[in-house]
């Protein structure tokens, strides 16, 4: 038996891919059963934008990926914060794109990106962990994290974003940077949050002083990134970054105020808090930024540590208005994940890749 089938495990015709599609599958389709067989129930639209009603029910995030779709020019006037929905544009023009702008056409074309999505990154995954010598089956963790899931169910952003990273991650680690700045720039215009690999591949050539390719990346990822902003500035009056949708607080400056500061509006709610966040976010972070800082103390530079690196810091300044929401930091948490599994892959570490199926 090749080196490849042993790593791949027993049964060499199957991949994780495959078993992360169809339990994707199955999960979209029992949602959409327990809905009467409506897949706009997935997009969860609240009446407070759909009917324009101020006391209607508020719905969740897909929801505005579904507006924009059906209507990209006017679909800012049922957003709560236009700017800020829209600079994740990618998604739901695909979306757009697949139904031949047929509106009937795009409760089924917006969950069958985010499917696409999953398995293509989940696909990716695989190439990676396989490239450094590991099991490929690390990859599940990927696929079937709960953010990821979760974020196909809810018609979001996450899975194209993150599919299109680790296209980026492959494309570098091959050495086709072109391919890679190309890739992380859509991830970016997916989601903004893909600006954070971005910043971890920048601190690495900063480091190493590959000026070349550090120019190349800024650009090729900054200026579309930008002039979208620009875009939104001129149209809608503000550019799209910001700290969330209607109700953001602002980011925070002293690590992990957004979760501790919750203390001083109710204990009760910070200790049922803490029981979700510590274990998924401030204990992973803890442990990533020390695993990164100690690689880069003792001057072991490699893009995937830089980008563990990057994707624990963020964590610690999130808002508290996304640590008091569960689903958000599973949804953000996302980033943090697939950094870890390509850390523990490039390190050949057994014990780095067994702590991330904790996830």
């Amino acid at each position: 038996m090749s080196d490849r089938k042993k790593r791949g495990g027993a049964a060499g015709w199957l991949r994780p891919w495959w078993i992360v599609t169809l339990a994707a599958i199955a999960y979209l389709l029992a949602v959409t059963a327990a809905h009467g067989g409506d897949p706009l129930a997935l997009a969860t639209l609240g009446t407070r934008f759909s009917e324009g009603d101020p006391n209607g029910s508020e719905g969740y995030d897909g929801q505005f990926a579904y507006y924009i779709a059906l209507d990209p020019l006017g679909g800012w006037q049922r957003c709560d914060v236009p700017a800020y929905r829209y600079q994740r544009i990618l998604y739901p023009l695909l979306a757009r794109l697949l139904a031949l702008g047929q509106a009937r056409l795009l409760p089924y074309t917006l969950p069958l990106v985010g499917l696409l999505a999953l398995a293509a990154g989940t696909w990716l995954t695989e190439r990676l962990l396989l490239r450094y010598r590991v099991s490929r089956w690390y990859a599940l963790t990927y696929g079937l994290y709960a953010g990821q899931l979760m974020a196909v169910r809810l018609d979001l952003n996450e899975p194209l974003s993150q599919a299109l990273v680790q296209g980026g991650v492959l494309s570098a680690e091959r050495d086709r940077w072109p391919l890679s700045v190309a890739l992380f720039a859509l991830a970016a215009l997916a989601k903004e949050t893909a600006l954070v690999f971005v910043a971890g591949y920048l601190l690495y050539l900063l480091a190493r002083r590959r000026w070349r390719r550090l120019l190349a990346m800024a650009l090729g990822v900054g200026l579309p990134f930008l002039a979208w902003q620009a875009a939104l500035w001129a149209w809608l009056g503000r550019p799209g970054l910001g700290s969330g949708g209607a109700g953001a607080t602002g980011w925070e400056i002293l690590p992990f105020r957004g979760l501790w500061s919750v203390g001083a509006i109710s204990l009760p709610v910070l200790g049922l808090l803490a029981l979700v966040m510590v274990p998924l976010a401030v204990i992973p972070s803890l442990l990533s930024l020390w695993a990164a800082g100690r690689d880069l103390w003792k001057g072991r530079w490699h893009p995937l540590t830089a980008v563990l690196l990057t994707n624990a810091l963020v964590l610690l300044f999130l808002p508290q208005s996304t640590y008091r929401e569960p689903l958000a930091m599973l949804r953000l948490t996302i980033g943090l994940m697939a950094a870890t599994i390509l850390f523990g892959a490039r390190k050949r570490s057994r014990r780095i890749l067994n702590y991330t199926l904790l996830w």
